[in-house]
């Protein structure tokens, strides 16, 4: 099997971002964004998607966290697309229900070469610890326009920021590797079209 693998390198006047990503890893990360909590999610994806990542980002956090945090986005769904490659064989969609303690997250992805997001979220705070919640939402919409994804975030409910987020990522890492997985039965694009 050809190796999936793919490396993305952004510099703006705002960031400098190089990233790394192994369809078909382990699950090993080494992630450096300046944004703690940031890594911490997508440490958590990495985990759980058995992909390999490694990001290396330098923003303008002087300003705040906006950019860095969007342009980690970019590369992320850059990075996932080139991986792809022509995406045969990939199962395409996948969708999870993922708990954390009292939250719900269910995500419905398919790799579909459209973009469209979906996000219907309510966090009951604006902050955990010093990360905009917001942030979440900007993230992975410059994610699934960059990866072509059609991406839909549903948490019905939770209370805890932490856990919202977290029962995102987890859920998203699920989705993702199930969806970029390799159906052997399958020897063409997974599209009547021929082409994602």
């Amino acid at each position: 099997m050809t190796k999936r693998i793919s490396t993305i390198q952004r510099k703006t006047k705002e960031t400098d971002i190089e990233l790394t990503i192994n369809l078909d890893g382990e699950g090993k990360s080494n992630i450096s964004t300046g944004v703690g909590f940031l890594d911490h999610m997508l440490d958590l994806l990495t985990k759980h998607a058995l992909f390999d990542l490694t990001i290396r980002a330098n923003g303008d956090r002087i300003v705040d966290d906006h950019h860095t945090v969007e342009d980690v986005g970019i590369c992320l769904g850059k990075g996932i697309k080139e991986a792809l490659g022509d995406k045969k064989g990939i199962r395409r969609f996948s969708n999870t229900s993922t708990p954390m303690q009292e939250s719900l997250a269910n995500i419905a992805i398919d790799i579909s070469g459209r973009s469209e997001f979906v996000f219907n979220v309510n966090f009951h705070s604006e902050k955990i610890g010093g990360f905009d919640t917001e942030l979440i939402g900007e993230f992975l919409e410059a994610f699934c326009v960059n990866a072509g994804i059609n991406l839909h975030v549903n948490v019905p409910y939770g209370t805890n920021a932490h856990h919202i987020a977290e029962a995102i990522f987890k859920g998203l890492a699920k989705a993702l590797k199930d969806a970029v997985g390799i159906d052997e039965r399958r020897k063409d694009v997974p599209s009547t079209k021929g082409i994602l």
